[in-house]
């Protein structure tokens, strides 16, 4: 990269970091800090939850699908479209009045509301595990990307560097922060994407001509896609919709129901068809140029890592100037993501656990610096997971598939099915949750050489599990009531 080219860049990550500090001194409770007062209009919560939905994570892991299976990698996306509306529907017009009413934080608190305390601390727990694992997405997201456009820097030390600079805003800023820095990044990723990345691309690659010469027809066709492999995406994708903390306090921070129904369809629309085809095809652009042996020292397009393909295709094809504001629109999204996740597992660890067994209430001031804190502490363990993974788009999924596993059953049930009983919520989380880390570390493995098949995702057995149980044992305690209740009348 040309000196230029790192100016640019370092404008824009300081610009970044002095929205998180001019937010500091606005930020005067933890309802401030955790749902930035409960007063932003529709379009900055659409855009910051299609930012943080789409974010670098997908936004690399994206890239990487379009480099191995072509456009119809975007179906991927459909499905975060399908979860945005139907939560719309569904999800905001009960949530976004408890929310207001009862002044909620945090997702789990909905499980203390409509079940007990016990539960809503697993719940708080299982959320805030999926949510460093997400953030530490995000941050390898970034580190791939630095690591692969900025000479002479490696993996680990780029880690580092993104790793700091998302937490120390995020830390300092909270979530009226994280809100107005998405705009900002989602925008600037747009304008890159739209203005710079696909257009320089397709021209560097040699336009449709080359792209239909060197890939096989798949790749341009919206089949190439296996019936599981929707499947797997929407039991993992969907679900989310209904268990995101992040979303939840986004419902939160809405003006109301109206607002937040709006920036749900807004960033449904955006997900796909917007964002899911632009990041495809810029993974499409990187195989053509891998396979034309347009990037140094690689020859063979197959064995390199696919997720690698978008950032190198960025430092080899862009000149001085575009290749920094190119990188900024890149790291916003991975910031973009990485600060909410942040949040969402500070905001779980304060409300969700330290505060079941703090004996005292803290004050408005002690509240915030907690949160901040815990902030801190969080960030640097997602880092520190970071640097222990490979691949940005696998440890996402592991992230959202806990989570859906564990949470998405007792939520629904709890909304919609009155037979629901605390006891079955919080074994079907328990055994739910479990399930599905069981058979990612066994591989679809079971004891007695038992295995499941591999192309379906250990999420699906997970959700199964969980609904089998919570279905299972409040029917039990419903009809064990009933029985009570009809002796005493006797």
């Amino acid at each position: 990269m040309h000196i230029i080219d790192y100016a640019i860049f370092v404008v824009y990550m300081l610009a970044m970091l002095g929205v998180g500090v001019y937010f500091f001194n606005k930020n005067k409770t933890a309802e401030d800090f955790y749902v930035s007062g409960r007063n932003m209009s529709s379009w900055h919560i659409g855009l910051s939850v299609v930012a943080t939905d789409v974010g670098g994570g997908f936004s690399i892991g994206l890239g990487g699908l379009g480099f191995t299976m072509g456009i119809s990698g975007s179906w991927m996306l459909f499905t975060g479209l399908l979860g945005a509306w139907l939560s719309a529907v569904f999800l905001i017009p009960k949530v976004s009045a408890l929310g207001h009413k009862y002044k909620f934080f945090t997702f789990p608190q909905i499980f203390d509301h409509f079940y007990n305390a016990k539960v809503a601390l697993l719940a708080g727990i299982i959320s805030a595990i999926g949510y460093i694992g997400f953030t530490s997405s995000q941050v390898l997201a970034g580190a791939k990307l630095a690591s692969a456009t900025i000479e002479g820097l490696n993996l680990q030390t780029a880690l580092i560097v993104m790793g700091l600079i998302a937490v120390i805003y995020t830390a300092i800023g909270g979530l009226k922060a994280v809100i107005y820095t998405d705009t900002i990044q989602w925008l600037v990723l747009i304008g890159g994407l739209v203005f710079i990345g696909i257009p320089v691309a397709y021209n560097a690659v040699g336009g449709y001509d080359a792209i239909k010469a060197t890939l096989s027809p798949e790749y341009l066709s919206l089949t190439n896609v296996k019936w599981y492999q929707i499947l797997n995406w929407s039991i993992t994708i969907i679900p989310i919709w209904f268990v995101g903390m992040t979303l939840y306090q986004r419902i939160y921070a809405s003006k109301g129901e109206k607002e937040a129904k709006k920036a749900w369809l807004i960033a449904g629309v955006f997900e796909w068809p917007i964002m899911a085809f632009m990041g495809v095809i810029l993974g499409m652009l990187a195989k053509v140029a891998a396979t034309k042996g347009m990037f140094d020292g690689i020859t063979d397009a197959a064995t390199m890592d696919s997720e690698m393909g978008l950032p190198i295709l960025l430092a080899t094809i862009l000149p001085v100037g575009l290749m920094g504001l190119m990188l900024s629109s890149y790291f916003s999204a991975i910031l973009s993501t990485a600060d909410s996740c942040l949040m969402a597992a500070s905001g779980n660890i304060v409300t969700d656990i330290i505060a079941k067994f703090s004996k005292k209430e803290l004050s408005h001031k002690k509240e915030l610096r907690l949160s901040q804190m815990v902030t801190l502490i969080v960030g640097f363990l997602a880092i520190l997971i970071a640097s222990q993974m490979q691949n940005v788009l696998e440890l996402m999924l592991y992230s959202y598939a806990f989570m859906v596993s564990g949470l998405f059953v007792p939520v629904i049930g709890a909304l919609f099915w009155k037979k629901s009983h605390p006891i079955a919520a919080f074994w079907s989380m328990l055994f739910g949750g479990a399930t599905t880390i069981l058979l990612i570390v066994t591989e679809n493995k079971l004891p007695l050489g038992l295995k499941l098949p591999e192309h379906l995702d250990a999420n699906l057995y997970g959700i199964s599990v969980s609904l089998i149980l919570f279905i299972t044992i409040s029917l039990y305690h419903n009809n064990k009531k009933d029985r009570q209740n009809g002796i005493q009348t006797n």
